[in-house]
């Protein structure tokens, strides 16, 4: 996201009221009543775990995002105030707009079955994206977070970030009679860094998405690549030496719907840039798929031309929208 575009986010967050996240007001439960918080959606043993069976207080509230109810929830460890935090969001997928993990273009799958983003680096968040007809969008969005940074957690804790969004997923699923299929707890998470390689050994989001043929004409000599999945967010950079020759990043769901926004709000922010939107189904939405040239679009001996723009966003998309079982 360029400096203007998070500038807007955060805004536009502020806006919405997101700011309540950091100071919960509301219902507080403890104990044996921490089952009934985020209205009985919150993953009580999962949050346990991560605390190494303290005992805990929740704190949440329900109030309005972006015209959307939503749920916020927190949990810490009781008496331990320094500790870390888990929060988490529960929220129609139309509910959009600063979507944490889910915006993520520097995100990896979270796997296991779930249309899903993990981020590792710096604070750890997870977030999870279920089919819902009853709600509106579609979908349901469980996003959550720990007030703590990855290198100061144990890697039990890291995966109880990731659990915790996908159980509270599943508990919320059920509340909201949603009938998209759900996952599997994640026996782990994946902690990767971007990968850069040449093009013809990609292996993850840069995978068959230049041509040898138009890799050895661009002069492109790697790719820059995040592991292949049905990330809500995935990205995949073209190299010529040191220099980005294009970006690729596919959106998906609330993610989708925050890019279109601020694409559409702030036109300067998308100079050359090339956009194209795919039908997919359910909460996945409409996928946004966009090509963008750093140097704003001007023309140089080497550079893309049209027909290679197209070309290079007909073959990410394909590969990208395959992946996360959007129609042909």
């Amino acid at each position: 996201m360029t400096g203007v575009k998070a500038l807007a986010a955060a805004l536009v967050m502020a806006a919405a009221g997101g700011a309540v996240w950091f100071g919960c007001a509301g219902g507080k439960a403890s104990g044996d009543d921490l089952g009934d918080s985020c209205r009985g959606s919150l993953a009580v043993e999962e949050a346990r775990t991560f605390f190494a069976g303290a005992d805990l207080e929740a704190r949440g509230h329900t109030g309005e995002w972006v015209g959307y109810d939503t749920e916020w929830c927190s949990v810490t460890a009781r008496g331990q105030d320094s500790g870390p935090t888990l929060r988490l969001q529960i929220r129609p997928v139309a509910a959009h707009r600063a979507s944490g993990a889910a915006e993520e273009a520097s995100a990896t799958p979270l796997g296991h079955g779930w249309d899903g983003s993990f981020v590792g680096r710096s604070r750890p968040e997870a977030a999870v994206l279920v089919d819902c007809a009853a709600l509106p969008g579609q979908g349901l969005l469980v996003l959550t977070e720990a007030t703590a940074n990855t290198e100061d957690l144990t890697s039990d804790q890291v995966r109880q970030v990731a659990r915790l969004a996908t159980e509270t997923a599943r508990k919320a699923a059920d509340r909201f009679h949603c009938e998209g299929a759900l996952g599997t707890r994640p026996s782990g998470v994946d902690l990767s860094e971007w990968r850069e390689v040449p093009p013809a050994r990609a292996t993850g989001t840069c995978r068959n998405v230049i041509p040898a043929a138009t890799a050895a004409r661009l002069g492109v000599t790697a790719v820059s690549e995040k592991p292949a999945g049905r990330a809500l967010t995935e990205a995949c950079a073209l190299k010529r030496g040191e220099r980005t020759l294009a970006g690729l990043t596919a959106y998906y769901g609330a993610s989708a719907q925050q890019e279109m926004y601020l694409d559409g709000r702030y036109p300067g922010s998308v100079k050359g840039a090339t956009m194209r939107a795919l039908t997919c189904k359910g909460a996945l939405g409409t996928a946004y798929v966009k090509l963008v040239r750093p140097s704003g679009g001007q023309d140089g001996p080497g550079d893309l031309r049209p027909a290679d723009v197209q070309e290079l966003l007909d073959t990410f998309a394909a590969e990208s929208t395959a992946r996360h079982g959007c129609p042909v």
